[in-house]
């Protein structure tokens, strides 16, 4: 199954595997003050270069911790890629590291200099004696381009123990300068560095509700080996099951043709449990699509302590296909009382929740839930009764995606 708006992602110009770590540096990191963004940013990446990252490593601002970070992933790694420590401060250590770790002594590129020098003349401000140290780099290094700010980053191959290289690529931990200088600089080069030896790596997710984790495991049974080509995947959020099939070779016909064959067998074990594919399709876009297959419109009715569908249809329709939702704490009305709603609103469909129970903390006992469709049609009123659990952080996104799952079975049939 390939839904029409979800296509598998291309990864371009990817390249023979690398095995990589990615390095993020500073204690506003290693004290959770700030939420480290670069990683996640980097892998997607580095993975679109067909670059495989196996760790994440986060280490504070000590120059002996960053020198044992540094020498641990080169003897494990391919590729390093580090973000952070490449500002003009005491606490600025990533040069320092790389230095020691490489065995080379800093040495002054004037390159770097003149640069940083030109940056400062540009924004009217005279430079700091501190600010020269960015232009220092460990002997042999090349520099990597900043135009956006004054710390260059650094392009440096280390030559471990164990008689095996890796090169470092360390860029400044500012998302905007980071990000410009990986797209302008290290992806070319990494592409360079391979040459020939290239390869394509291409990925589609496929979305499932309504099954466990573990008994997804069970449906695929083989599949989710590690051995399996392609890999399969399982990740799970609010009560989502994404699976992520990865296909490695190189010919992109046939990461295609791996792809379409699992996806087939995946929709043959689990069609009951599947809704759709793509990193953002959820349950409201399947609903969304059928509804506009059909040409029809759907209101939504909540009772309880929660309105999760009113948000998730608003933010999938802009007025076509969904015409609003009504939420109400009161007992909840009967089938003529949502008849009433659906005509006087002039909805198609109605789906209706009872109820949203309150989440109050250590009570993780299943909630009785009835969920009603009301269609077009005299005779067209479901109900299902269910009884729903879960920790109370995804109780209420579970009984919502119950519903769409529930109103969505009904849609497929009328297509």
């Amino acid at each position: 199954m390939q839904h029409p708006l979800q296509q598998p992602s291309r990864i371009p110009n990817a390249m023979a595997t690398l095995i990589a770590e990615v390095i993020s540096i500073g204690d506003e990191m290693t004290s959770g003050a700030r939420l480290d963004t670069n990683a996640q940013w980097l892998s997607v990446r580095l993975g679109e270069l067909g670059v495989d990252v196996r760790f994440h490593t986060t280490v504070g601002d000590r120059i002996e911790d960053n020198v044992a970070t540094f020498r641990n992933a080169a003897s494990r790694c391919d590729l390093i890629v580090s973000t952070g420590g490449l500002g003009p401060t005491a606490d600025d250590l990533t040069r320092d590291a790389l230095a020691e770790v490489s065995r080379h002594p800093l040495v002054l590129n004037e390159a770097a200099l003149t640069h940083i020098e030109a940056m400062f003349r540009r924004r009217g401000r005279e430079m700091p004696p501190r600010n020269r140290v960015q232009a220092m780099f460990p002997e042999g290094a090349s520099d990597i381009f900043n135009p956006r700010g004054t710390a260059p980053g650094v392009d440096l191959w280390l030559d471990t123990d164990h008689g095996k290289r890796c090169r470092v690529f360390a860029l400044p931990g500012v998302p905007a300068e980071m990000e410009e200088m990986f797209h302008q600089t290290v992806a070319p080069r990494l592409i360079a560095q391979v040459g020939s030896q290239r390869r394509v790596i291409k990925q589609a997710v496929v979305k499932c509700f309504g099954v466990g984790e573990s008994d997804m495991e069970l449906i695929l049974g083989d599949m989710i080996s590690r051995s399996h080509s392609p890999r399969v995947g399982i990740t799970v959020s609010a009560a989502t099951i994404s699976l992520r099939i990865t296909a490695d070779d190189i010919c992109e016909s046939q990461c295609d043709e791996q792809i379409e064959r699992t996806r087939r067998e995946i929709c043959e074990k689990a069609s009951q449990f599947v809704f759709g594919e793509g990193e953002s399709f959820e349950l409201q876009h399947a609903i969304a699509a059928n509804l506009r297959r059909l040409g029809q419109t759907l209101m939504t009715v909540e009772y309880g302590h929660a309105a999760p569908l009113a948000n998730w249809m608003s933010d999938v329709s802009s007025g076509d296909l969904y015409l609003g939702g009504q939420v109400w704490r009161a007992k909840p009305a009967d089938r003529q009382a949502l008849e009433e709603s659906r005509q006087t609103v002039g909805a198609d469909w109605l789906l209706a929740v009872n109820s949203y129970p309150t989440l109050q903390s250590g009570d993780d006992s299943p909630a009785a839930v009835t969920l009603s469709l009301l269609g077009p049609g005299e005779s067209d009123f479901w109900v299902d009764h269910q009884h729903l659990g879960g920790h109370p952080s995804i109780l209420h996104p579970r009984i919502g995606k119950s519903a769409l799952a529930f109103a969505l079975s009904i849609l497929r049939n009328r297509l």
